[in-house]
């Protein structure tokens, strides 16, 4: 039988993993709607609210940016509350230059796309790190602070940081914050068994935080969460990353291609002909004979 510290360690304690989006772009394009001052001002009380639930808690903050993603914060680390705070605000102030002067050199025109591949595995990483350390561990969950559209050249690295979390039993939580749904996070939500959230009013940000996503893992069973309406499941393709309703499937290493490709460009294996063409062979034979 498991010891009683030991279940109530791994039942009430929790590691949470929270990505934040700092895309310039995408805040430029909300600021009037929710500043990213106003956002970061929400994540702290939301940070804090979650210390102060169980002195256990370990909070990691990674965020995730249009070139690149780092870690920001790890309360693990033996600072007061005041020192907490100020590096915090330091190192990602330090963090959204660098990117930002990225950017000015990409010259990108765009919206762009945030690097949430990057930071989901950062953040699984870091999980397995914990997992090793010893027998006792924080359950651990992802939450994803995102509004920047979905970046359809990431979709195999995000499946497979997805896949890796369902196996590792870690639930991916999402929080859209821009005007359209994630297809990439309710997929994560929904095959992770984590909470997919639009929030409607941008203004009480920290309400849904401390409402929806500062339960522990073992606590939700006896709430009534947001469940998802509807899952998009469409996937991208690999050969022009766009997003389809029906292709092709390599029946070797399942990669999808949106056309009929004469040869797989990912493990080489060799395709035949497709159907319409194969049931169009004997209508072109059979208008030739009956010409002679």
């Amino acid at each position: 039988m498991t010891p009683a510290a030991s279940k109530l360690y791994t039942d009430d304690v929790s590691l949470l993993m929270v990505l934040i989006d700092t895309n310039p772009f995408f805040w430029n394009s909300i600021k009037s709607t929710l500043s990213f001052s106003k956002f970061i001002s929400n994540v702290l009380a939301f940070l804090n609210s979650i210390l102060l639930l169980n002195q256990l808690n370990q909070v990691v903050l990674i965020a995730t940016g249009y070139n690149s993603c780092d870690y920001i914060f790890d309360s693990s680390a033996s600072q007061n509350q005041n020192q907490r705070a100020e590096s915090l605000l330091q190192k990602l102030e330090e963090f959204v230059e660098k990117d930002e002067s990225l950017c000015r050199e990409d010259s990108v025109d765009a919206p762009g796309f945030s690097l949430l591949s990057g930071s989901l595995s950062m953040a699984l990483c870091y999980i397995q790190k914990v997992f090793r350390s010893g027998p006792l561990h924080p359950r651990p969950r992802i939450l994803c602070l995102h509004g920047s559209p979905d970046g359809p050249g990431q979709y195999v690295a995000i499946m497979n940081a997805i896949f890796s979390a369902q196996r590792s039993m870690v639930p991916v939580d999402s929080c859209i914050l821009g005007a359209q749904h994630s297809a990439f996070l309710q997929q994560a939500s929904y095959i992770t068994g984590g909470v997919y959230l639009k929030p409607q009013l941008l203004d009480g940000l920290f309400q849904y935080l401390s409402t929806v996503f500062a339960t522990d893992l073992h606590s939700r069973s006896f709430l009534q969460l947001p469940k998802p309406v509807g899952v998009d499941f469409r996937a991208s393709c690999f050969c022009h990353k766009n997003t389809i309703d029906m292709g092709y499937i390599c029946s070797v290493c399942l990669s999808i291609f949106c056309k009929h490709q004469k040869k797989c460009s990912t493990c080489g294996s060799v395709f035949g002909q497709s159907q319409a063409q194969d049931s169009s062979t004997p209508d072109r034979k059979r208008k030739t004979s009956v010409d002679k």
